[in-house]
């Protein structure tokens, strides 16, 4: 038997869950929503002068998704030895769509989650730890850099590009 509270802690979810999948297909909205929250984030975090230990740990985890979001899901190199499913390397290869090991909308819902947890934080003191930021900033964008260049050689390496452009379409087609 559940109690009132946990059947509507549960109503809550279910609606939550609804509305969530219900912005599923508008992507565009999504992400112009995500760039609303992270503007109000740094607009804090810039007014009250505090708070930098909090934006390198949410700036390293988003990295971290960013790779994960740039990442096939099933990496070639330690997928080869198996003989599994691996991207086409030769144009003889069959073609195999890309698959990323974490999908735009978890991103998408993982990164806005980010922000709002951080801004939460913001409102206690308790994590306002005095630090020097423009070594954070330095310390981070070294290994942004970093990181993106071995992403960026492991797609090469293994020929994939994790965002489709489109359908190719030639000029000339009615000619």
């Amino acid at each position: 038997m559940a109690t009132p509270v946990q059947k509507r802690a549960h109503e809550a979810w279910r609606v939550y869950k609804y509305y969530l999948d219900k912005t599923t297909p508008h992507s565009t909205y999504r992400w112009i929503g995500t760039l609303v929250v992270f503007l109000i984030y740094c607009l804090r975090v810039f007014s009250i002068h505090g708070f930098y230990i909090i934006s390198y740990g949410l700036g390293i985890y988003l990295l971290n998704l960013l790779i994960g979001f740039l990442s096939p899901l099933v990496d070639p190199e330690l997928d080869a030895s198996d003989g599994g499913a691996s991207l086409p390397t030769r144009g003889s290869d069959e073609f195999k769509p890309f698959i990323r090991r974490l999908p735009e909308f978890k991103f998408w819902y993982s990164m806005t989650k980010a922000f709002c947890i951080a801004f939460l934080m913001t409102f206690f003191s308790v994590f306002d730890v005095p630090v020097f930021w423009p070594i954070l900033l330095c310390y981070w964008v070294v290994l942004f850099v970093l990181t993106m260049r071995r992403q960026i050689s492991h797609m090469i390496k293994h020929k994939y590009i994790p965002f489709s452009i489109g359908k190719q379409v030639s000029l000339f087609h009615n000619l």
